[in-house]
């Protein structure tokens, strides 16, 4: 294996993850991921040596995603009852579980393009500038999308900011 395919192999589990929280769904996250890599293979001579090709594969994955929920507002999306799994409908014990899911279900509630940017930055840890880069837009939207889905998520959790998160948000407006 070269070295190429092998850096873009280190990046699988952020692109799965990153995946999974876009689309809430452990199969339709691995044929997304699975489509961005053969596309990132196909278009392998596009990429250049100096560049950062974890973005350059998350910016793939972005527009593949977006021509995708672009294909199922279009043509429908079916979902097979025999792919319902009883296990998921089983209630966490656990706190931390609850928490999760609870984080989970807000995430859903989020528009596309906020939820995007709070996987982007909060989970993955990208800078606004490569955030930026991957989904298309301004550094500015970046932080206009994530401030608003930073405040879904408090709304939508019932968590009020801390003072230190008011004082930052004073300074910037």
């Amino acid at each position: 294996m070269d070295q190429w395919a092998h850096r873009v192999g280190n990046e699988m589990p952020s692109l799965r993850r990153y995946a999974r929280a876009l689309l809430r769904s452990d199969v339709d996250a691995d044929d997304l991921v699975q489509e961005s890599v053969l596309r990132a293979l196909s278009k392998r001579h596009l990429w250049q040596e100096d560049t950062d090709l974890r973005a350059w594969l998350f910016t793939i994955m972005h527009n593949q995603y977006v021509n995708n929920v672009r294909h199922s507002a279009r043509h429908g999306q079916s979902v097979e009852l025999d792919d319902i799994d009883d296990e998921k409908h089983h209630f966490p014990t656990q706190d931390k579980v609850l928490e999760l899911r609870d984080l989970d279900r807000a995430l859903g509630l989020l528009p596309k393009e906020q939820r995007a940017m709070v996987l982007l930055v909060g989970l993955e840890g990208m800078d606004y500038v490569t955030a930026a880069k991957i989904a298309g837009v301004q550094v500015g939207t970046v932080r206009s999308r994530l401030s608003r889905g930073r405040e879904g998520l408090r709304r939508s959790m019932s968590v009020k900011p801390d003072s230190d998160t008011e004082s930052r948000s004073a300074q910037v407006a």
